[in-house]
């Protein structure tokens, strides 16, 4: 079972630290699996492999533009997120998902980044927009011929439980990635959903989207829940139907990737 909670537009401080008791819990045994899918307020973070000059806007840019800058323990490079961008956060026990591959019996770090390109390549397959994956490269393209970035990926992996994630372009403003070079790449560009369609898509429906697409490849129920706190009491929600109502919120053995 995949708990989902859809919770609008929150600040990255925020979300970061949603994410750390998220874990905590999930380390305790006192939730199950959840997947946060929101949109954060612009700013730049820089994971634990980042170079700070592809940064290349300089503060007052940045400062101009409302642009906050953060470091976390996620791997990659420097990426950006902001509004019309969907970011998806799992908070999943790694353990508890069979491995496919033979190697091992149950989920590891790579087998489940590779999980996590297949949910978005799908997600865009559902808007008719072809993506795969590069070799070599972390995160999900465009299918053209010139091939552009339409999602990232970085995740953090602590004692078989996962945080941070994956951010999905759907109507970003694209001008933003100005202020940096994606994940220290300068030779492709990056795209959106609404700019390969020419037309804005509602985040909300592509939410759903890509919480269906995570219980298929993860081969798990999916239940939407109204707020936080149907997380710690009993379970309330119907499996794959988006609530009409959503209410907004305003070093071990880790793992980083991508």
């Amino acid at each position: 079972m995949i708990s989902v909670l859809y919770l609008g537009a929150i600040d990255y401080a925020t979300g970061l630290r949603l994410q750390q008791r998220l874990v905590e819990l999930r380390k305790e045994g006192q939730v199950g699996d959840v997947l946060l899918l929101l949109e954060h307020a612009p700013v730049i973070t820089l994971g634990r492999n980042a170079k700070a000059r592809n940064i290349v806007a300089s503060p007052e840019v940045l400062a101009q533009r409302e642009v906050e800058v953060f470091e976390c323990d996620r791997g990659g490079d420097v990426t950006f997120h902001g509004p019309g961008q969907l970011v998806g956060y799992p908070i999943f026990d790694l353990r508890g998902f069979p491995a496919k591959d033979g190697k091992r019996k149950t989920l590891g770090v790579i087998e489940y980044v590779r999980r996590l390109e297949e949910v978005l390549i799908r997600t865009c397959a559902d808007f008719r927009i072809p993506a795969k994956r590069i070799s070599g490269l972390t995160g999900v393209w465009t299918d053209h011929e010139i091939e552009a970035k339409i999602a990232a990926l970085g995740v953090h992996i602590s004692r078989g439980v996962t945080s941070h994630g994956v951010a999905l372009n759907v109507n970003t403003d694209l001008s933003y990635f100005n202020l940096i070079i994606p994940c220290g790449i300068e030779s492709k560009p990056v795209t959106s959903i609404e700019k390969e369609l020419g037309k804005r898509i509602p985040l909300e429906e592509v939410a759903n989207s890509v919480s269906r697409n995570f219980g298929q490849v993860f081969e798990s129920q999916v239940l939407w829940l109204e707020n936080l706190n149907d997380l710690l009491g009993p379970v309330v929600g119907v499996p794959l139907k988006t609530p009409d109502d959503l209410r907004r919120i305003h070093k071990e053995d880790d793992t980083a990737w991508a």
